[in-house]
């Protein structure tokens, strides 16, 4: 369950994301030794550029000094989720529809480890091919899931 400020951050940085043509991947709010960091992963159909970073940063930035949400010292840090991405919410497993992921899930007791293309994001589970013969995994069974890229290709 996301707090206040959680859910505040979110509607801010929502709002400038579509302002600047990016969507909102994910948003957390890390306790480091030099202070916090609010982390801002962003996403774009054809990938997104330094410059988006630059301006959601910016922009972003220039919204949380006016409304001063976070108290303390703080550091603002935009990125793409990067090629081998977390899947933590559905939004996440829908956007990585026909590529291929790694996912840990619990089956009968037992952990399992499967690589395979995700074909279909339902209400309550996926549909992972591996190797030709569909799976299907309950988001509730699920330990760990992130996308996965080849790097021998």
């Amino acid at each position: 369950m996301k707090n206040d400020l959680m859910l505040r951050l979110e509607e801010l940085t929502n709002e400038v994301c579509r302002d600047q043509g990016v969507s909102l991947y994910d948003i957390g709010l890390k306790n480091a030794q030099k202070g916090k960091i609010l982390v801002v992963y962003i996403t774009k159909i054809g990938g997104v550029s330094l410059g988006d970073c630059q301006q959601v940063s910016i922009e972003l930035g220039n919204m949380l000094e006016v409304e001063d949400l976070i108290p303390e010292r703080y550091f603002l840090e935009v990125s793409s989720p990067g090629l081998e991405r977390d899947l933590r919410l559905k939004k996440h497993y829908v956007s990585a529809i026909n590529e291929k992921v790694k996912i840990t899930y619990n089956r009968e007791g037992h952990n399992i480890t499967s690589l395979g293309t995700l074909k279909e994001v339902l209400v309550d589970h996926l549909i992972l091919d591996i190797e030709g013969e569909e799976v299907a995994i309950f988001f509730t069974d699920i330990k760990k899931a992130r996308t996965y890229f080849d790097y021998k290709r």
